[in-house]
């Protein structure tokens, strides 16, 4: 293998993430900047699509991050269990209202901990 070779190789390593590891930042970014934010704001514990296109939207355009990198967010969270969708409404995890109750920051690590106890 030739040195430049190897420098592109180790280049490549260093830059990219493997594919758990995105598909985790993604989700984490999508709670922590839109989702939890919208349910404070709304104070409830569902939220509607156009609600949560807005909320997208304007986080997008003021964070500068793509639409695009964002688009599976939602859907991994459904997977997880995080949010539930019933017709036009998305729902979180009924162990996280107590949380909005009290209004408090929730971050993606304390989510996954709250939804996976056997309370």
């Amino acid at each position: 293998m030739t040195i430049e070779k190897q420098k592109y190789n180790t280049k490549i390593n260093e830059n990219s993430k493997g594919k758990y590891a995105t598909s985790t930042e993604n989700r984490r970014m999508m709670w922590e900047f839109i989702i939890w934010p919208l349910v404070l704001h709304l104070n409830r514990s569902y939220f509607t699509a156009r609600e949560y296109h807005k909320m997208r939207n304007h986080i997008s355009n003021e964070k500068n991050i793509p639409i695009s990198r964002m688009a599976g967010g939602i859907v991994s969270l459904k997977v997880k269990g995080i949010i539930q969708q019933d017709k036009d409404y998305y729902s979180i995890h009924y162990k996280l209202i107590p949380y909005m109750r009290k209004n408090m920051h929730l971050d993606y690590e304390t989510v996954l901990r709250e939804i996976r106890s056997k309370k």
